[in-house]
C-alpha cells in the first residue's frame, strides 16, 4: 500500500511540474492552480509514506521517477529534444532506482 501512495505522489508531482511549465511564471490561472494543488497533494502523500519508509529512500524514488517521467512528457507532448548525455543520465537514474529497490536492504520489500 505504501508504494501505491508513493506512486500517487509521483503522479501528482509530475502533473504539477508539467502544469508549472505551462503557467508562465504563475500568470496563467488554471495551470497555476493545478500546480499548487498537485504539489500540495504530492507533499501530503509523501508525509504519509515517510511514516514507514526513510526520507532518503522516499525522496530518491519520488524525485528519480518524477525526473524521468517529466522528461518523457517533455519529449512526447512538448516536443522537447534530449541529447545522448540526457538519455544516458536518465538511464542512470532508472538504474539507480532499480538497484535501490531490488537490492538495497534500506527499502522494505
Amino acid at each position: 500500500m505504501v508504494y501505491l501512495i508513493l506512486m500517487a505522489a509521483v503522479v501528482l508531482e509530475v502533473i504539477g511540474t508539467t502544469a508549472l511549465s505551462q503557467s508562465q511564471q504563475f500568470t496563467r490561472p488554471l495551470p497555476s492552480l493545478i500546480t499548487t494543488i498537485s504539489y500540495g497533494g504530492a507533499f501530503y502523500l509523501l508525509s504519509w509514506v515517510m511514516k514507514t519508509m526513510s526520507v532518503g529512500v522516499v525522496y530518491a524514488i519520488w524525485t528519480g521517477l518524477g525526473t524521468v517521467l517529466v522528461a518523457a512528457i517533455g519529449v512526447v507532448y512538448l516536443n522537447q529534444k534530449l541529447d545522448l548525455a540526457a538519455v544516458i543520465g536518465l538511464g542512470l537514474i532508472i538504474a539507480g532506482l532499480l538497484v535501490l529497490n531490488l537490492l538495497s536492504s534500506s527499502v522494505s520489500h
